[in-house]
């Protein structure tokens, strides 16, 4: 009887196989540049500059959580799940050359540590600032793709790190409340009561 990681490896090789492998602006050049650029947390780090630097109350508070969830995330994922299930990455010949990475990571494959914290600070901003859930979402979500792209992780590395980054974003607020929404129709005057 096939065990469950092995059909998830099964899963996870078909996915791959089925990653464009005709020359495409977007899987060749930007996908990977983003991946590059969420190196460290470095593009976190400068979409929370431009948060703080907005103004902003609401904007400075995402911006912090974010990073506050990117920190938890970051942590789980590469201290703690990579250590735990030591997982090989994809070889290298499954990707074509342009898009592989000058110098791949070493660490274990699962769980993909680029997704746990684009997803944690993703969803840390979104708790804060609804109106900017869809474009940071729509970063957070190429971020794991190019991990797929490049050939560093199986697409079940991803899905981990996305689900360890969402549970970070939602943990912060067991800590830190996040502010209530602003009312709608707030009332200009205050009614007096009857006597």
């Amino acid at each position: 009887m096939e065990t469950h990681r092995r059909r998830v490896h099964r899963l996870d090789t078909r996915v791959i196989r089925v990653v464009p492998v005709a020359p495409s602006r977007l899987w060749d050049s930007a996908l990977p540049a983003l991946g590059r650029a969420a190196d460290h947390g470095a593009l976190w780090f400068a979409v929370a500059a431009a948060l703080g630097l907005s103004g902003k109350r609401r904007a400075r508070r995402a911006a912090l959580r974010g990073l506050a969830a990117q920190g938890v995330a970051s942590a789980s994922a590469n201290l703690i799940g990579k250590s735990l299930v030591r997982r090989a990455r994809p070889t290298a010949d499954q990707t074509p050359i342009i898009r592989r990475l000058r110098r791949p990571p070493t660490s274990s494959s699962f769980p993909s540590g680029h997704t746990a914290s684009a997803a944690a600070f993703a969803t840390g901003v979104a708790l804060e600032h609804p109106r900017l859930a869809l474009p940071v979402a729509a970063l957070a979500a190429g971020v794991g793709v190019s991990r797929v792209v490049t050939g560093v992780h199986y697409p079940s590395d991803v899905v981990a790190g996305a689900a360890i980054g969402a549970a970070a974003g939602l943990a912060t607020t067991r800590w830190w409340p996040t502010l209530a929404p602003a009312p709608a129709d707030a009332p200009d005057t205050v009614r007096a009561l009857p006597a």
